[in-house]
Formats: structure tokens, C-alpha cells, sequence
């Protein structure tokens, strides 16, 4: 069996990754894996996955060879023709707060549009977190074909059996010391400050929110991939820019809270447990004119919704106290976002592509 992987377009990362490392795990022999890999970030590849360079000739030929192709975005590349027989798994990459595609408020050129839909009539099977996950995604995406409810994959390494030891692990790795509070910032992009040359402003002041906390706290800063041009502080002893580090997962297990936006990383980082604020600094701009929701935020969110960073600093300075505060509303999120989370959701979905 020929497979093909592909992760936000060439990375070493999210449901691709977690179902690539569980079925190299099982020790099935045989198969022959290729990761399309975008050659600035090949580094972050394990030396042992072989890799062939996106947008080339020789990534076409090899979507059009495979027996299986696992993707979690839209594989635009020349039109190429899926095989007869193969099979297009899309994993896809995040439960939508944020309306997407048909169901966005704004949306991209009708030709743009075209090879969207072009690649999501070669998908055979798609992945979902949960039923509510379901409905939005097939309603997004006019998807009518087959639907895995299983969980993602990705989240699987945060209730693994060694979660705790990993964490130690990585917070070592990272330089952040027993007893300091980490607060993860990973907020999702604007679709009008994506451009590169566009003046993207950070949303947040990193170092006086650090500064804010006191000494034993750390911000760690994760920009969208789509922002990687935007400007952010240096890395210091109080704020730690990983926007490049491969997978956003271990930064759920390093965290002790997260802050964030309108991004699908609030869904995620929701399986710990650990507590979540929404800084939602352009509410309104966002609700109302670029994306639109597809629940209240305010209500039915993880956690308080603050657009003030003295706010946000208020709400992070006591993260047993939050936790209790919205214990609540955190449980409601859960049982209708996180349900099927067990930490077996790649084996449901290898299962489901290949049964044992």
C-alpha cells in the first residue's frame, strides 16, 4: 500500500502525524510512505520519514500513485487525479468556532472557491471530533460522503499514559522551571492581515502580560502558520516565542493555561482540563464582518471572554480560582466538544481505513 501524507501543506504535524506514528507503531509491513514536505520546515522531519518536496512535479506523481492519501487541508496541486480505487482520508484540522468555507461570512475568489470544491469531491472519508463537529463540517463543506466520529487523532498525546512524563519532558526542553506558571497565547489569523507586507500588529503584549504575572510565570507565543511574517517580541527568560515548533500538542502538555482567540486550539486544549480565556480583543470585528460564529462565544464558550488585557492578566493571575469560576460552563463545553476523546482515536480511524 502506497501512502501519501500531507499536514497544513508540508508539516510535520497534527492528525496526519499522530495516525502516521500509530500505524508505523503497529509494525505494519509492507507499506510505502511519502510525506509532502515544505522544504523551510524539512528540518522538523524525522530523518527517518522519507519525504518528497510539495509543489513539485514529483509530489504530483506521487498523489496520483497512492493507494491511500491523508491530508488535513485542501490538497491544491495541479489539479492532480486521484487514483482509481485510492483512498482520500481528510483528517481536516480543527473543530469550527470560526464559520468556514460556504459558511463564512467572507469568502475567497470564485476561482479560488472551485479548486477548494475540486478537492473535497476526491474525499472519501473525514474525520470528525464529534457529531456537532459533524453537522458544522458537512455543512461547510456540502460533504455528503462518509464520516468517521472519532475524535482527533492529535489529541490522542494528551491523555496518552506517559502525559505527565512527556510534559516533564518537554518543560525541561524548553527551559521552564518546576513551579513556573506557562500560559500558552496561540491565536488563530485574520483573514485580512494573512498577506505578507500587510501590517499585522500582535494582539497582544506579551511581555507586560508576563510581567503582570509575576516571576514564576512564562508566556509562550504560537502564531498561526498563516502569520508567520507577523512581528512578535524576542525570546526571553518571561516570553518564549514556538511558533516553529512542529506540533502544537506538546504546547497543550507544556501549558498550565491557555489564551486564545477564536482559534480551533480551544476545542483541543479543552481534553486537559486545564483552564482556557478567549481574548477576544476585536469581538465584534471578527464576529460581525470577517468570519462569523457558529455558537455564541459568550455563552458557550470554554471560558470568560475578555477584550482588555489588563482583564486577561486579571483573569490568569489565579488559575485554580478561574478553574473553579467557570468549572461549569468549562464541563458543558467539554461534554459537547470533547466526548468522544479517550486517547484511542487514531486507532478508531487506522481501524476504520484498514481493519486489523
Amino acid at each position: 500500500m502506497k501512502v501519501v501524507w500531507n499536514a497544513h501543506n508540508g508539516r510535520w504535524a497534527d492528525n496526519p502525524r499522530a495516525l502516521y506514528e500509530t500505524l508505523i507503531a503497529r509494525g505494519d509491513a509492507g507499506d510505502e510512505h511519502l510525506w509532502l514536505a515544505d522544504m523551510r520546515r524539512i528540518d522538523a522531519f524525522p530523518p527517518e520519514v522519507p519525504t518528497v518536496p510539495i509543489g513539485t512535479p514529483e509530489a504530483v506523481a506521487a498523489l496520483e500513485a497512492a493507494d491511500v492519501v491523508v491530508s488535513n487541508t485542501h490538497i491544491q496541486l495541479d489539479s492532480w487525479r486521484k487514483k482509481p480505487g485510492a483512498v482520500y482520508l481528510q483528517t481536516w484540522h480543527g473543530t469550527p468556532l470560526k464559520r468556514i468555507h460556504r459558511d463564512a461570512a467572507s469568502q475567497p475568489a470564485d476561482d479560488v472557491m472551485a479548486e477548494l470544491d475540486e478537492d473535497i469531491a476526491r474525499w472519501d472519508l473525514l474525520v470528525s471530533p464529534t457529531p456537532e463537529g459533524t453537522r458544522l463540517l458537512r455543512s461547510a463543506f456540502g460533504y455528503t460522503g462518509r464520516v468517521l466520529e472519532t475524535g482527533y487523532p492529535r489529541n490522542d498525546v494528551l491523555l496518552a499514559p506517559d502525559a505527565a512524563e512527556r510534559r516533564a519532558r518537554l518543560r525541561a526542553r524548553f527551559g521552564i522551571a518546576e513551579g513556573t506558571k506557562a500560559v500558552l497565547y496561540a491565536p488563530t489569523y485574520r483573514d485580512d492581515e494573512a498577506d505578507v507586507g500587510v501590517d499585522a500588529p500582535l494582539g497582544l503584549d506579551a511581555e507586560a502580560l508576563a510581567a503582570s504575572l509575576g516571576n514564576d510565570a512564562v508566556v509562550l507565543l504560537r502564531l498561526h502558520h498563516y502569520m508567520w511574517h507577523q512581528p512578535r517580541p524576542a525570546s526571553s527568560e518571561t516570553v518564549l516565542d514556538v511558533s516553529e515548533h512542529p506540533d502544537i500538542a506538546d504546547l497543550y502538555l507544556v501549558a498550565d493555561a491557555l489564551v486564545t482567540d477564536y482559534s480551533s486550539s480551544m476545542f483541543d486544549f479543552a481534553v486537559t482540563g486545564r483552564p482556557i480565556v478567549l481574548f477576544a480583543y476585536d469581538l465584534e470585528r471578527y464576529r460581525d464582518r470577517l468570519r462569523g460564529f457558529t455558537f455564541d462565544l459568550e455563552t458557550e464558550g470554554p471560558g470568560p471572554v475578555v477584550l482588555e488585557q489588563e482583564a486577561l492578566a486579571d483573569a490568569l493571575r489565579d488559575l485554580p480560582a478561574l478553574a473553579a469560576a467557570e468549572a461549569e460552563r468549562y464541563a458543558r463545553f467539554v461534554e459537547r466538544w470533547c466526548a468522544l476523546e479517550d486517547g484511542r482515536a487514531s486507532e478508531r480511524v487506522l481501524d476504520a481505513l484498514r481493519p486489523r
